[in-house]
C-alpha cells in the first residue's frame, strides 16, 4: 500500500515560476489614454505577442522593410477600411494582398456606402450576387487593365480613381492607388459573385491575377531581415499564395529570412498556421497566431503601431 506520509516536498521558492508580479495587468482607471491602456495589459501570452508584433511593425517601418497586409473580405465587411487607409497614408503598410471578394465589397462601399448581401435570402431565388453594378464595373475594369498589361489590383484601383463612385474615399483600393501602395488580388475562379455574369472574362482575370502574384513576390523580397507579413481572416487563399510566392522568391536566389509573420482569425486554422506562422520562418524569423475578432484586433494593433511611431 502507498504511505502518503512518505511524500517528498520542496520549497516553491526554489522552483521556477512562469508568472510574476512583473507580468501582471494594471487595474483599469477612468480617463486613461490608449497608450496607458496598452501598457496596462499583462505581459504574458497573447498580450505579450501583440506587443512584440507591434514593435516588429514599427522596426520594419523605420528600416524601410516591407509590411505586407493580406486579408479576406470579412475585414472590409467589418468596416475596417478607415483603419487600413490610415496605415496606407502613413506608409506603414507597403503592400496589400486580397482575395477576389475583397474587391467586390470594396466596390460596393465606394459605389453606395454599404455592403454585405443577405446571402441566405437571395439564394432562395437565385438572386445571390446578381447585382449588375459590381460585375459590370469590376469585370470591365479588369478587361481594360489586363489588356494593357496591368495587374488585376491596379486595373481596378485605377478605375476606382475615375468618376462615378460617390463614396470612393471609403475604398481601400482607391486610397491604395492614391498613396501608391500596390494592391495584389488573387482570384480563385468560381469563388466570386462576379464570375456568374456574362461580362466575366476568365482569361484576362487569370492573367491580371498572375501579374499580381509576381508583384507580391517583388514585395516579399523586401521582407528579408526585418519585414512583417500580416494575414487577417483569409483561411486558405492568402496562406497558399504567400507560401508559393515566398518559395519563388527564394528559388530565384533572393535571401528572404529573419522576418515576422502573424495570423489573426476568430478560430485556429491548420493552413494559416502551417503556411504563414510555422513553415516560412523555419529559416529564421518569428511567427504569431492571435485569436480574436477583426473589428477589435485590427484597430488595437494599428493604434499601438501608430502610437509607437
Amino acid at each position: 500500500m502507498i504511505n502518503i506520509n512518505k511524500v517528498k516536498t520542496y520549497s516553491i521558492k526554489a522552483r521556477k515560476s512562469k508568472v510574476g508580479l512583473g507580468n501582471f495587468a494594471q487595474a483599469p482607471l477612468p480617463g486613461r489614454s490608449f497608450l496607458g491602456f496598452y501598457n496596462s495589459l499583462p505581459n504574458i501570452l497573447k498580450a505579450s505577442d501583440l506587443r512584440a508584433l507591434a514593435d516588429s511593425i514599427v522596426k520594419a517601418h523605420k528600416k524601410k522593410r516591407s509590411v505586407i497586409f493580406m486579408g479576406g473580405a470579412h475585414v472590409i465587411k467589418c468596416g475596417l477600411n478607415p483603419v487600413l487607409i490610415e496605415l496606407c497614408k502613413r506608409k506603414i503598410i507597403t503592400c496589400i494582398a486580397l482575395n477576389g471578394a475583397g474587391v467586390i465589397h470594396d466596390f460596393e462601399l465606394a459605389f453606395q456606402g454599404k455592403t454585405s448581401e443577405d446571402v441566405g435570402e437571395a439564394l432562395k431565388y437565385g438572386k445571390f450576387g446578381m447585382g449588375k453594378e459590381p460585375a459590370e464595373f469590376i469585370n470591365n475594369a479588369v478587361k481594360e487593365g489586363a489588356s494593357e498589361g496591368l495587374g488585376l489590383g491596379y486595373s481596378v484601383a485605377r478605375k476606382f480613381a475615375g468618376p462615378g463612385l460617390r463614396y470612393k474615399n471609403l475604398s481601400l483600393l482607391y486610397n491604395a492607388y492614391k498613396y501608391e501602395i500596390p494592391v495584389c488580388v488573387h482570384v480563385a475562379i468560381g469563388t466570386d459573385i462576379i464570375h456568374q455574369h456574362p461580362s466575366f472574362n476568365a482569361a484576362l482575370t487569370a492573367e491580371g491575377s498572375l501579374r499580381d502574384f509576381y508583384a507580391l513576390v517583388e514585395s516579399i523580397r523586401n521582407i528579408n531581415n526585418g519585414g512583417v507579413v500580416l494575414n487577417f481572416g483569409s483561411a486558405v487563399i492568402m496562406p497558399e499564395v504567400f507560401l508559393k510566392a515566398l518559395n519563388l522568391a527564394r528559388n530565384l536566389g533572393f535571401p528572404v529570412k529573419d522576418f515576422v509573420t502573424a495570423n489573426f482569425d476568430m478560430i485556429h486554422h491548420y493552413r494559416p498556421f502551417q503556411n504563414l506562422v510555422s513553415r516560412p520562418v523555419l529559416a529564421g524569423g518569428k511567427g504569431y497566431y492571435i485569436i480574436g475578432h477583426h473589428e477589435i484586433m485590427l484597430p488595437l494593433l494599428a493604434q499601438a503601431v501608430i502610437e509607437k511611431i
